[in-house]
């Protein structure tokens, strides 16, 4: 049963332990051409289905962030917030995103600002979820394009005026691990890397400034046990997270290089560096700036989610059964609904005011699951159990290897000091 359970659980490991993420060979392309991935993804009855290979002759004189779709500021958003603390949560329309946009609006306590790329999506969950009113606003943010990464930053200022920003969270992610060739961001970025890890990195660094006038502001990074070499889904699965020595990094990471490590491009590979990335600069935050902004940047593992549109081109035996497994032998499974209010926990919860932890449930998801003493299955993740510190492979802890990743990825979105927390005079 162990080695049949192992078995299984590494061969849909590269999808299965990827919340919210599409996982098939072909991308959702909505009305006007765009890609859409991921938490950007359209439902299944308003997309069609195209390859990479198509999808890139389509999109070559168009750009996921043209000048026509910069949103207009919206203003007063003191007045409309009220009392409550403003967090802003990346790809909130779908998957991950949109439970945990539901978790945290339906406390009373959060006003949610949903940043997406497709806003009259946005709109309409909101609506058919029954979010309170007053409860969020929907956003323009084009992950893709480093220009509405800034221009969403300053509509949010001025939609908040002088109330600080308390709360982020960095979900939104594509993953592309059929495609054969890479798909490039408005900025000639590989596209996972480009979405998953350099869009959040510059959206980070600006907002610093202002979250440090809260007081309690926390930042929250979403990871992945696939970034994670120390666990199932990212050690016994090929291909492995390596950034190498970040060749791809050293010759700017622009088209048409696609691979941190400078490599031929793998779709699987590139999101689970970009994972590491992620995580690594949650520790280089942590290392440069929470002794001086008192901001609280973490890290988490939602669990595996089997029951999202992530395997809706999947046979119906598959779809029916998937879950059943995951409950009942691997003991990775956990639903939508849970794996959302895991990711409001780490903002909401006190005993999450610790910067510099990756926060897990239910076992380091190093093993298939296991039956506890309450004759439940355990230890991969899962559902149920509290929270608590993971460890973090070898590889994610590597300082000297982060620091040159922050320093890289900063060269990489002409991330200006001047645009930095007090000017960029903490980096070292």
């Amino acid at each position: 049963m162990r080695f049949f359970a192992a078995l299984l659980c590494g061969l849909s490991a590269v999808s299965a332990f990827m919340p919210a993420m599409e996982s098939t060979s072909k991308v959702s392309v909505n009305y006007n051409g765009l890609m859409t991935h991921g938490s950007f993804q359209s439902s299944a009855a308003e997309s069609s289905a195209i390859s990479c290979t198509q999808l890139n002759a389509m999109v070559t004189d168009k750009l996921y962030y043209p000048p026509e779709a910069k949103e207009t500021p919206k203003v007063f958003g003191g007045i409309r917030a009220a009392l409550k603390e403003l967090v802003v949560i990346t790809g909130a329309s779908s998957g991950l995103g949109l439970s945990t946009t539901i978790a945290l609006a339906n406390s009373g306590s959060y006003h949610v600002i949903m940043a997406c790329r497709d806003t009259e999506k946005a709109k309409r969950v909101a609506e058919e979820n029954g979010l309170p009113k007053g409860s969020y606003t929907v956003m323009k943010l084009e992950l893709a394009s480093l220009q509405s990464v800034r221009d969403f930053v300053a509509n949010l200022k001025a939609f908040k005026g002088a109330r600080p920003l308390k709360n982020l969270i960095c979900n939104a992610a594509v993953y592309l691990p059929k495609d054969p060739e890479p798909s490039f961001t408005d900025d000639g970025f590989e596209m996972s890397m480009g979405v998953n890890h350099l869009g959040h990195f510059l959206l980070v660094n600006l907002l610093l400034d202002d979250m440090s006038k809260a007081k309690g502001a926390r930042c929250c990074i979403v990871g992945s046990i696939t970034g994670n070499t120390n666990t199932v889904g990212g050690g016994l699965v090929y291909p492995r997270a390596d950034l190498g020595k970040l060749q791809g990094f050293q010759k700017g990471m622009k088209q048409p290089i696609a691979m941190a490590d400078g490599k031929p491009f793998f779709g699987a590979k590139a999101y689970k560096d970009a994972k590491v990335c992620n995580m690594m600069t949650v520790s280089e935050l942590h290392r440069r700036y929470h002794e001086d902004t008192g901001i609280v940047f973490s890290s988490m593992y939602p669990g595996c989610i089997a029951e999202t549109a992530l395997f809706r081109e999947k046979r119906e035996w598959f779809r029916k059964l998937f879950p059943l497994f995951m409950k009942y032998v691997t003991g990775g499974y956990v639903s939508e609904k849970e794996a959302g209010e895991r990711l409001a926990q780490v903002i909401a919860d006190p005993k999450c005011n610790k910067s510099d932890v990756y926060w897990s449930w239910n076992g380091k998801a190093n093993t298939v699951g296991y039956i506890n003493k309450d004759g439940v299955v355990a230890g991969a993740g899962g559902s149920g159990g509290e929270i608590f510190e993971n460890e973090q492979s070898s590889a994610v802890q590597d300082k000297e290897m982060a620091k040159t990743m922050w320093d890289l990825s900063k060269k990489v979105v002409g991330l200006d000091e001047k645009e930095m927390y007090k000017g960029g005079r903490l980096e070292d």
